[in-house]
């Protein structure tokens, strides 16, 4: 028996210590006969046999207690990708249902991809989808990266950084969502020993250096409560432990603080018979010790998303130092550790499979099938998965009690899209906790959530700017992208306006421009494009990146200097160098007055500009506009004051663009009485147009004033005079009266 074939046995004897059938252990050492047969002569980074890491990966799958068939697709999970053998082999020899496990986590070696991005979104895609028809997939998944990660060191550093980064941020949360503690943890260390190694050496000695000190107080503490369990006659299994190292990074992140600073970077663990017995627990623990305000969570009541349950409370414990307890059953810590493994039991015949009428806390794995049927781009999906899946959860509840989980941050508008689209297209309004509720308003776990709707669909385009789930955008694009066509190519011609200047716009689509871009963009036509920026499928910023640099100049930028032209602007200028001044922004049909400066020539003035207080008359000129030139823009800023109201800013861009006008700028800022405060640069032809805008502003419900408003002068020549000039003001004023 040569040194490989004895690998087997180490497996043979942990699959008799869990009671397996001497006919099941005799198929799954001819799966590894088989793949050791075909990795023959193939070895490892690590120079090692290459069949070592098939058999680390099955003693992992089996610490998870997984069945016949999971067992025998990992010795056989890289046969597919790293030898010839076809599929139909493998069917022959070990059955459908291993072949199906085996395909669910091969990569997709032999297509061709436009980028390493695009083959490895396809990948996690299909794993994806996988593991939603059969969980067992993603179990092989994560024994298959476990033993890679623990072998890391053998890599490249780019590559170590590249697989522990893909690691954080998808195999690890797919372990926290499938409740599987052990395998989350270790991940996540690994994880954090190549990504900041420098972090991870740190806190690994901190946490050493604390260790006896730390364990003084754990064993005083369980100590205590061992004679408090012991006389109320409960029985009992206390232990004490450090958080991993990952948690405790986090933590130091999350809170911005140190090491030093942490006071819950241990935990007593203890484990108890019932549900009854963890209460009864708790109270002897708060009898004895004072708790912590605030640090108390009850996940028995309300388990998590991956049916994790315990009692969390933090106390000060012994020696006045700051303790964290679980309280929890044996039931519950086997899910704790082993998550979905150890709550279903698993067949040998079939598949292990969520039975979607029993098991709803796992929906979540449906949804990665819908998400599918809504995308046909690798890396969106990818990127809603890691969203919509991943991120920190929210529970929320129907009216009846049905429990809805949602990302962090999320809306009442999320929660609705999330019941069903067309649930959400309706929505009108939401009552959380029974009381009216914004749409915008963040969810907190625990929340009751009614959704009030009409009898027809009328979802706004400003949802997009607080919604948090991929789902309810891409549900509200969807809708949009179906009706108003019209209306979307409309707005969208108009952002672009804004952005490009109109003539610059004008010019784009002259040449044709535009219609490229769109080709270029998979849109049949301009009209499509445009639409497709209105509803919000597209960006400003995605195609701005495709246009070609006009081959017309553009017209000066505003308060740039000029000369007069064939086409006069200012009427008592002829031939002299001027400037519009930035401080009040002149605008034609207004009246106007010139200073003469030093070096700059004539800068043109609103006859209200606060700063002709402090210039000389004599250097006054008496001039006006010689006409309107509609070919010509001039920027002004006005400055609103509104609710403070999510959304709002994009109904008022839409009000100046239904007046033809452009945006140079925008800040938008909250002041702490909940008033909202926007201003605006933007680009007008004259005063009339400048009226309308403004007009049509202050006519929104949520808008109280809109001024316009005059800059400090930051660009005056410091020779200018202190002298009061109101009365050459007052005498101009009548001549020339304001309209």
């Amino acid at each position: 028996m040569d040194d490989q074939t004895k690998l087997f046995d180490d497996i043979r004897v942990q699959l008799e210590e869990q009671g397996r059938a001497a006919e099941d252990i005799s198929e799954i050492e001819g799966a590894f006969q088989f793949a050791r047969r075909l990795h023959d002569g193939q070895y490892r980074v690590s120079e090692e046999p290459y069949i070592i890491h098939p058999v680390e990966v099955v003693k992992i799958l089996i610490s998870l207690r997984a069945d016949k068939h999971t067992l025998m697709a990992g010795f056989l999970h890289d046969i597919l990708e790293d030898t010839e053998t076809e599929p139909d082999e493998i069917k022959e020899r070990f059955g459908e249902d291993v072949l199906n496990l085996v395909q669910g986590v091969t990569k997709l070696g032999k297509l061709k991809f436009k980028s390493k991005e695009e083959r490895q979104a396809e990948n996690f895609r299909r794993l994806f989808i996988a593991m939603a028809n059969d969980v067992r997939v993603i179990f092989l998944k994560l024994a298959d990266r476990l033993h890679n990660m623990r072998t890391l060191n053998f890599m490249a550093p780019a590559k170590q950084q590249r697989i522990a980064q893909e690691t954080l941020d998808i195999f690890a949360p797919l372990a926290n969502r499938l409740g599987v503690g052990k395998i989350k943890a270790e991940l996540e260390d690994l994880s954090l020993k190549y990504l900041y190694p420098d972090k991870y050496y740190e806190i690994a000695k901190l946490v050493s250096q604390k260790k006896t000190e730390r364990e003084q107080t754990v064993n005083l503490l369980i100590e205590e409560l061992k004679k408090d369990v012991k006389a109320s006659g409960i029985k009992a299994e206390i232990t004490g432990r450090a958080k991993h190292y990952y948690s405790i990074y986090n933590k130091m992140r999350r809170q911005n603080v140190a090491f030093h600073d942490l006071y819950d970077i241990t935990a007593v663990r203890v484990i108890v018979d019932t549900e009854k017995e963890c209460y009864e627990v708790l109270g002897l623990i708060h009898s004895k010790f004072k708790p912590i305000p605030g640090r108390f969570k009850d996940y028995i009541a309300m388990p998590k998303g991956n049916m994790y349950q315990s009692l969390h409370t933090s106390v000060i414990g012994p020696n006045k130092k700051p303790l964290e307890v679980q309280i929890r059953t044996w039931h519950m810590h086997e899910i704790a550790e082993y998550g979905v493994a150890a709550h279903w039991r698993y067949k040998e015949k079939g598949s292990q499979k969520a039975d979607s009428n029993t098991d709803m806390q796992f929906s979540w794995m449906r949804k990665l099938v819908e998400y599918n049927n809504e995308t046909s781009d690798a890396e969106d999906f990818v990127d809603t998965v890691k969203l919509d899946l991943f991120s920190d959860q929210v529970f929320a509840f129907t009216p009846n009690g049905d429990v809805i989980d949602l990302p962090k941050d999320a809306t009442p508008l999320d929660f609705a899209y999330r019941i069903h689209s067309d649930v959400g297209h309706k929505t009108v309004g939401a009552l959380i906790n029974g009381r009216i509720a914004q749409l915008d308003s963040k969810l907190k776990n625990g929340d009751i959530v009614e959704v009030l709707t009409s009898k027809v669909p009328a979802p706004k385009l400003g949802w997009l700017n607080f919604v948090v789930t991929k789902q309810a955008s891409s549900k509200i694009r969807q809708w949009f992208k179906k009706n108003k066509r019209e209306d979307h190519i409309e707005l969208g011609k108009s952002t672009l306006e804004h952005e490009l200047t109109k003539a610059v716009f004008d010019e784009y689509m002259k040449s044709g421009e535009l219609e490229k871009v769109a080709k270029i963009m998979n849109y049949v036509s301009a009209d499509d494009l445009f639409a497709a920026l209105g509803y919000g499928e597209t960006t400003i910023h995605k195609i701005v990146n495709k246009l070609k640099k006009p081959e017309k100049p553009e017209e000066p930028k505003f308060g740039h200097a000029h000369r007069n032209s064939k086409k006069k602007d200012i009427e008592g200028l002829e031939g002299m160098l001027y400037s519009f001044a930035r401080c009040c922004s002149p605008i034609p049909g207004e009246p106007i007055v010139g200073v003469v400066t030093r070096s700059k020539g004539v800068s043109i003035h609103r006859l209200d500009c606060k700063t002709l207080d402090d210039i000389e008359p004599e250097r006054l000129l008496d001039i006006k506009w010689s006409g309107i030139n509609t070919d010509k823009r001039y920027t002004t800023n006005i400055r609103i004051e509104t609710a403070e109201k999510q959304g709002l800013l994009k109904d008022i861009i839409a009000a100046v663009s239904d007046n033809n006008t452009n945006i140079v700028f925008a800040n938008v800022k909250s002041k702490f009485n909940k008033l909202g405060i926007i201003e605006l640069g933007i680009e007008v032809d004259n005063i009339e147009t400048l009226k309308k805008v403004m007009n049509s502003i202050q006519a929104m419900p949520d808008v109280y004033s809109v001024k316009r408003v005059q800059t400090s002068f930051n660009s005056s020549p410091k020779q200018f005079a202190r002298k009061n000039n109101k009365q050459v003001r007052k005498n101009k004023t009548q001549q020339n009266p304001k309209g």
